[in-house]
Formats: structure tokens, C-alpha cells, sequence
């Protein structure tokens, strides 16, 4: 090869690196959290565990402006979600989500301010009348004009499609945020069940509160749920909240499942030390079957 070739080649190999290092970037972030688990229910299996995480995520700008990012997390080395997003500035971000919810009713399903975990999360698996389409391999976009951004999804499987839209106004008076939203399930061929969500949050100083009411029309047995939460940011490093959560299944020969729970977090630095205490009377409407949820946990962050 001829030395004129050489510097040809040289110089194209430069000006390709330079292009990529510029158009984006890749990134590494990982957590680890040590926890300790107790509640009424649970069994006699040691308390403590370990969980790991591990993110890989990047940007970068095309040529028209527009950019790209994509994130792929890991926990205890398994898949746990990923993304793709088309960030289009003021015509909003489209976005493709496995296992995270960007938008669509999903993001918005429980509103409720907390310091930790909302209060029926890890009680049971059920999750009764919590609002949500799923978000396995799911198209979403959100877009913000004028005080109102508009979430919406759509994902297609086997037994159906399942869409959302959500919409929130959230410059009507500083602190206050209003949010509506609907969507259908595809829980079989010839089934959908319809999923709605009102709610409302306001924070003026260091509190913020919150209600919301979902509900779920099922063919068999309708769900509604009503939620209220606080939420206080004692100083820049600690918060405590306190929230409850209600169920009204629509049948006949089930009680209302009453949730309740106590969350508090004190970060300072990469290192995050939280408590939650939740409990829930009646779970999924079966009377006299109570479950407790307890954890104390130190989390790092690298």
C-alpha cells in the first residue's frame, strides 16, 4: 500500500472516531443493597439479602438535532428492563419500554407521594386495583405544550392490544398537579378490562399530599381503589411519608382490602439508609387474612 493510501486511510479512521466519541456516550452505574425482611405472613426464611444492579446507558445527538438515549438495567444479574427514546424536543419523546414504564397509564398508577414504597407494594402479589397496561414491548410518547403533557402507550400481543392516554395539568397554580388517565387490558382474545385513574398532588414546602382514585371494570367483578398519602422533606437528606390505600371489590363475597404504610429515607452521599413498614387487612377481600411487610435497608449507589 502506497503511503498516500496510508494517510488516507489514517485520516478517515481518525475522523470516524472523532465523529462517535462526539454524536455519544456510553455509561456504567450500579447499586447495591443490603436488606433486612420481616411481617406477619411471611415465612421462616432468612430475613437478610443482598441485591445487586447494574445500568448501561448512552446518548447522542443526531444530525438534526434530535437525541437518543437507551438504557439496559441488570438485577442480580438478570434482565430487568430496557429502553430506547427519541427525545424530539418540543414535539415530545417516543419511546420503546420493556419492563419500564417512560409513559402511558402505567407511569402514572400510583401518584401518591412516599419516602419508600407505595403501601401495597411486596404485601401481596395481586396489586389489586392498581391501574396498568403492562410494559413488556410497549410504544409510548409523551409530550408537554401549554401546562398539559399527554402520555400515551400501545403495546400489541398474543391476546390483544392493550393503549393508554393520560393526561396531566400541572401549571394551574404552583405545587398543584391534576392527572387523568385511561387505557384498556387484553386479559384474553374476547376480554379487556377497562383501567381509569383520577388524581391530584400538591406540595407547598416541605410537604406534599396526595389522593387518587382508580378503577377497574373486569367482566366478572369490578375494582376501585382510593388512595391518600404525605409526604415531609424534614431537610435535604431525610423524608417520611404515611399513606393508605383501599379496595371496593364489587362482589358480593368479598370485603374491602384496607392498606396502610410508613416509609422514611435518609440519603447522604451514594449511600441511602430506608425503612417501610406496610401492612394490609383483608388482603385481596378474603377476611381474616392480614399480611405485614417490613425492611430496613442500606443502599449504595456507584
Amino acid at each position: 500500500m502506497n503511503k498516500l493510501a496510508k494517510i488516507g486511510l489514517t485520516a478517515l479512521a481518525g475522523s470516524l472516531v472523532a465523529t462517535s466519541a462526539f454524536a455519544g456516550a456510553m455509561s456504567v452505574s450500579g447499586s447495591a443493597k443490603v436488606s433486612y425482611v420481616g411481617g406477619k405472613g411471611d415465612s421462616d426464611a432468612n430475613p437478610a439479602s443482598n441485591s445487586k444492579g447494574i445500568t448501561f446507558s448512552g446518548s447522542g445527538e443526531l444530525d438534526n438535532g434530535m437525541t437518543v438515549s437507551t438504557g439496559y438495567t441488570m438485577t442480580n444479574a438478570a434482565f430487568s428492563s430496557t429502553y430506547v427514546s427519541l427525545d424530539m424536543g418540543d414535539s415530545g419523546t417516543l419511546h420503546f419500554m420493556n419492563g419500564t414504564s417512560k409513559a402511558g397509564i402505567q407511569k402514572y398508577q400510583d401518584k401518591m407521594p412516599t419516602a419508600g414504597e407505595q403501601v401495597w407494594d411486596d404485601v401481596d402479589t395481586d396489586d389489586n386495583g392498581v391501574v396498568g397496561t403492562g410494559n413488556a414491548n410497549v410504544f409510548g410518547y409523551e409530550v408537554s405544550a401549554m401546562g398539559l403533557t399527554l402520555s400515551a402507550s400501545m403495546g400489541k400481543e398474543a391476546k390483544g392490544t392493550d393503549t393508554s392516554l393520560v393526561i396531566v395539568a400541572n401549571d394551574l397554580m404552583d405545587g398543584l398537579e391534576i392527572g387523568y388517565g385511561f387505557g384498556s387490558n387484553s386479559v384474553s382474545a374476547t376480554q379487556e378490562d377497562d383501567h381509569t385513574t383520577a388524581y391530584a398532588t400538591y406540595t407547598m414546602g416541605m410537604a406534599t399530599v396526595g389522593v387518587q382514585r382508580s378503577k377497574i371494570d373486569k367482566a366478572s367483578a369490578d375494582e376501585e381503589r382510593n388512595a391518600a398519602a404525605i409526604s415531609l422533606a424534614i431537610n435535604e437528606n431525610m423524608s417520611v411519608s404515611y399513606g393508605v390505600s383501599n379496595v371496593d371489590f364489587e362482589t358480593a363475597s368479598l370485603s374491602d382490602e384496607e392498606s396502610s404504610g410508613v416509609s422514611a429515607s435518609y440519603t447522604v452521599g451514594g449511600i441511602t439508609i430506608a425503612a417501610v413498614f406496610n401492612s394490609t387487612d383483608t388482603v385481596a377481600g378474603s377476611a381474616g387474612t392480614d399480611k405485614e411487610f417490613k425492611e430496613v435497608s442500606v443502599a449504595f449507589a456507584f
